[in-house]
């Protein structure tokens, strides 16, 4: 009962972390499960199964949104279905021992890239028209799938933030394409555990369930917590902790240099912190000045018009507004 309860702590912090910062679910799971005592391929698959849901969820209400570009999908998302299911495989097929530093590398990386990621604040790209070839999407499509399944996360902070740094589309699309695929690369990881995992993933059923459940009762919370926590500084915090979680598992790292790490990984928060701030506050007085700009023009134009040209003006909107409403009136004046 104890892990299950662990288990369910893991899917609610998971789930307050990808709120936040619109990623980072199997990466956090998955370092909490692998805290609790789960095996990387135990640990993955039950993050992969539980996604199953969440991930089908997302793609539906992107869709509904219009945030979902489908050729997108399928150009990203098969392939990573198919690099994931062979993740998966190579995963349950390798020792405990030569696992567990291999997936905490990739989840120390992940952490390194979401600090360094968030520590820049917040930028402007101009979004182009152009959209991405199908050769960059099927590989970013193969190595975000491989890197997720066998690493127990990172489709969002792989493929996302590359989508992101390439500027080719609105970030709420890239955002709605880039879930709805990670049903497939999902999808691909899950049949790979079902095959190489089966009665491990039987024996964790109960994980699998307390995940889920500790997923849906933070999605209102999340949904609370976006508009109230800073998404950079909660981005380079759980940047920082994977990493410091992580690094001891594939080296060995004494206390005093684990701190060192935890300080870099706060200052850098910090500094993104306050680049955001100030990036913000120049977007809103530009947006200001612009406005007070239109404004001015505005009163500029009504200082030159006349009385008189101000009331004929204001008939003869009148008169085509009523032309438009009633098509007698408009033969009668024709």
């Amino acid at each position: 009962m104890r892990a299950l309860i662990l288990i369910a702590l893991a899917g609610f912090a998971a789930q307050l972390v990808d709120g936040g910062i619109g990623m980072g679910f199997g990466v956090t799971s998955t370092t909490i499960l692998l805290l609790a005592g789960l095996g990387p391929a135990q640990a993955s698959a039950v993050v992969h199964t539980a996604e199953l849901g969440t991930t089908f969820a997302s793609g539906i209400s992107h869709w509904r949104f219009g945030n979902v570009h489908w050729p997108t999908v399928l150009a990203l998302g098969v392939p990573g279905g198919i690099a994931a299911c062979a993740g998966a495989l190579l995963l349950s097929s390798i020792s405990l021992e030569a696992a567990t530093p291999w997936t905490s590398a990739i989840l120390t990386v992940i952490g390194v890239s979401l600090v360094w990621r968030f520590s820049r604040g917040r930028t402007r790209r101009a979004v182009s028209t152009k959209h991405h070839s199908r050769g960059f999407l099927v590989g970013l499509g193969l190595v975000g799938g491989f890197v997720d399944a066998s690493g127990g996360g990172g489709w969002g902070p792989v493929s996302t933030s590359t989508l992101m740094a390439v500027g080719r589309e609105q970030p709420r699309r890239i955002v709605g394409t880039v879930n709805t695929a990670e049903f497939l690369v999902t999808f691909g990881a899950t049949a790979g555990f079902v095959v190489g995992l089966w009665e491990e993933l039987v024996a964790h059923a109960a994980a699998v369930g307390a995940l889920l459940v500790g997923g849906v009762l933070a999605a209102p919370v999340a949904a609370w917590l976006v508009s109230r926590v800073n998404p950079v500084a909660l981005g380079g915090l759980v940047g920082t902790a994977i990493v410091v979680l992580n690094l001891p598992k594939i080296i060995d790292v004494p206390a005093w240099a684990q701190l060192i790490i935890a300080i870099i990984g706060v200052t850098a928060t910090i500094t993104g912190v306050r680049r955001y701030r100030r990036a913000l506050a120049a977007d809103q007085a530009a947006d200001a000045a612009a406005a007070n700009e239109q404004a001015a023009g505005d009163v500029a134009h009504n200082a030159k018009t006349t009385p008189a040209e101000a009331e004929l003006e204001e008939d003869a909107e009148l008169a085509q507004g009523a032309s438009a409403n009633s098509p007698e009136l408009a033969y009668r004046s024709s």
